[in-house]
């Protein structure tokens, strides 16, 4: 984190004056880390993100956070914080009613992009109808890995997690925290689509969940190379 980031975060928490109430005014929170290498003890190896291509943004905007999904650019504009003058893009998530400020000369860098291009989207698709990858390694690296590629904002990546945990009828049924990271993934997907298509977020969770369906699945999952015991 640059100096002037830290400072800006400082100057958000910090309270403005001894015996003042918080202000009423909403809070606003600062992009979290980007997600960086695992620790020690055996732990998988988790490439960083590359940057986004460089983009330019404008009020009104659609565009993905890697670690939040699709907002929405309200405004950009010149703030003063910590002495400093930045040029903030302020995107509001509306399903969790949050705003986030991203300095525009760190867009790049932190990952935030435009939408998917319809044909980027398309070949996210296409990802769904190939064979389920899962490596026989323990459960607790996969759901790293998983939860990696969700944040990554890449939508290919999101779509080969909710490749690999998709459940066809006949197969076991998955588990509570297996579950859980498919649907996080089938929201990232959803969202970006419903943005896509301009329709609303649960129409294109049936939509997805109706394409899943119509996908036949003429094999069994294709495991990777075992890097481990199987939890």
């Amino acid at each position: 984190m640059s100096p002037v980031q830290a400072k800006s975060e400082e100057a958000q928490a910090a309270p403005k004056g001894p015996g003042k109430a918080p202000s009423a005014e909403p809070q606003f929170r600062s992009p979290p880390k980007m997600p960086g290498m695992p620790g020690l003890h055996g732990r998988p190896q988790i490439v960083p993100r590359a940057p986004a291509a460089k983009e330019t943004f404008a009020e009104g905007d659609y565009v993905v956070y890697p670690t939040h999904g699709v907002g929405k650019v309200e405004r950009i504009a010149m703030e003063e914080i910590a002495g400093h003058r930045l040029e903030l893009i302020h995107i509001t998530f509306e399903e969790n009613r949050m705003t986030l400020r991203v300095p525009v000369a760190k867009a790049r860098t932190a990952g935030l992009r435009k939408l998917a291009t319809r044909k980027l989207f398309d070949e996210a698709l296409a990802v769904l109808k190939g064979r389920a990858r899962i490596k026989r390694t323990m459960w607790s690296r996969r759901a790293q890995e998983y939860e990696a590629k969700i944040n990554s904002g890449d939508p290919l990546a999101v779509a080969e997690v909710v490749r690999d945990l998709h459940r066809n009828a006949g197969q076991p049924d998955q588990s509570f925290s297996e579950r859980q990271i498919y649907e996080a993934a089938m929201d990232r997907l959803a969202a970006e689509m419903a943005a896509l298509d301009k329709i609303d977020k649960a129409a294109a969770v049936t939509k997805l969940g109706d394409y899943l369906k119509s996908i036949i699945k003429t094999s069994a999952a294709e495991p990777a190379d075992a890097e481990g015991d199987e939890e």
